[in-house]
């Protein structure tokens, strides 16, 4: 697998042209979580972010799909909307588009376009397609006959055998003001709470936030069973060429670089006398050796590890659940925390003292504050820092370091053209990010954001 992320692969998989396509800049649905690192990964990708929409809470692929249509329809109600997660890998671009391009002919005749993957085995965690026909090979849409839930062993290999049954691949492609149309005769509860959490978004940093109010009022449920399953003009493009949905570590494995064992390794990790095996650390710093391990995963992050059977990969879900019932952290938080100036990430951690590794892009500054209950030091490791303090401000370059009293007011900025990278050391007795008071900030964000 390429170390290029996911949502950069997928962005630049559908910008420019293509298959005598032109795309135009993303409308991106997601969680307020990552909304910087979002548009970091398009911006290195080298595409325009578009228009980003925040859910205030994750209500499932149908209000979020309705949500982007209704947002397109506003400038453009003869939008086409490709519908695609970023978690996806299809390796061929080429085929791709070319896939695209078979089903805007459905489209432009009223049809919701979906795309069913040829099946190579018999897979029993993604849902089926059941064509109205065999596939010629042609690559047009065909009808769909109806969708199937994800099949036990020998259902999937009834299905494969049969041959006109598809992976559905859960990418979709439809006009604006057909999809809103379908909602309207399948779904109809969801239309007002989504339009109203459009029309009263408000704009933050470039961002929309959907009004939560609203929001709240829409069913979380997958745009699948909300109108799919029910839409008498859907239709449905083969895709004959390698793709993955990575929706688990078993897939991650199976599109990794493996050795002759079936072991693949990433990051600092070391293998001895495994098989079938997925070793992956996150940290540089963090070595990961297995020792005779067979149809494992494991996998390293600076904050926490999971070990599990292979064959439980799907079962990953319940995990997070029972971590978040038990109130660990880990479960909603992120080793690294981006932020509009750049990003941070906690090295070490304790009752009265963290230390902290951050990055400031070129140009950006964090908001003058204070603190209430910690002070600071603040050492820069690399480029230059400017430091206000009360009413002084100075220029802290490498190998130099300065002290934030408890309760003084406070910036720092990146005046210089590269990264500026600093080592922050709080103590104090609470350390919890909402202990900050703004006085100014150029992102218009609230003290704990």
């Amino acid at each position: 697998m390429s170390k290029e992320s996911l949502l950069q692969a997928c962005a630049r998989r559908l910008s420019g042209t293509g298959a005598g396509i032109q795309f135009v800049p993303p409308i991106v649905v997601t969680n307020s979580d990552f909304r910087f690192v979002v548009t970091e990964q398009l911006l290195d990708a080298r595409v325009d972010p578009g228009a980003v929409l925040i859910e205030p809470q994750a209500r499932n692929t149908a209000p979020a799909i309705l949500a982007a249509a209704l947002h397109a329809a506003a400038s453009d109600p003869d939008a086409i909307l490709l519908a695609a997660p970023s978690d996806h890998m299809i390796p061929d671009d080429d085929a791709f588009k070319s896939a695209v391009a078979a089903g805007l002919e459905a489209v432009q005749k009223g049809r919701l376009v979906t795309f069913g993957v040829t099946p190579d085995y018999p897979e029993t965690g993604y849902g089926y397609l059941e064509l109205a026909q065999m596939p010629d090979g042609s690559g047009t849409a065909v009808e769909l006959e109806r969708f199937v839930e994800k099949p036990d062993a020998d259902t999937a290999r009834k299905m494969l055998d049969a041959g006109h049954y598809l992976w559905n691949a859960g990418i979709f492609l439809f006009a604006a003001r057909d999809i809103i149309a379908a909602f309207e005769t399948h779904c109809a509860d969801m239309i007002d709470p989504v339009r109203a959490a459009v029309s009263d978004a408000r704009e933050d940093l470039g961002f929309l936030r959907l009004d939560p109010t609203a929001w709240a009022g829409a069913q979380s449920i997958s745009v699948d069973f909300a109108v799919m399953e029910h839409a008498e003009n859907l239709s449905v493009v083969p895709y004959t060429r390698h793709w993955s949905d990575l929706g688990n570590w078993a897939a991650v494995l199976q599109e990794s670089q493996r050795d002759a064992d079936n072991v693949a390794t990433t990051g600092p990790a070391t293998a001895i006398d495994c098989k079938n095996t997925l070793l992956r650390s996150e940290s540089p710093a963090q070595a990961l050796v297995g020792l005779g391990l067979q149809d494992m995963l494991v996998v390293a992050m600076p904050d926490a590890v999971l070990v599990a059977d292979m064959r439980r990969s799907q079962d990953v879900g319940d995990v997070v659940k029972t971590l978040r019932a038990d109130g660990v952290v880990q479960a909603d938080t992120f080793p690294r925390d981006y932020r509009p100036w750049g990003y941070f990430e906690t090295l070490a951690l304790s009752d009265r003292f963290q230390v902290k590794r951050i990055v400031v892009k070129p140009g950006a500054a964090l908001s003058l504050q204070s603190h209430v209950h910690r002070a600071e030091h603040w050492v820069v490791v690399e480029g230059t820092a400017k430091v206000t303090i009360d009413e002084e401000v100075q220029l802290v370059s490498e190998n130099e370091s300065v002290y934030v009293p408890l309760g003084a007011v406070h910036r720092m900025e990146n005046p210089g053209k590269v990264e500026m990278v600093l080592i922050e050391v709080q103590s104090g007795s609470y350390l919890g990010e909402d202990d900050i008071i703004r006085y100014e900030d150029v992102y218009a964000r609230n003290s704990d954001d």
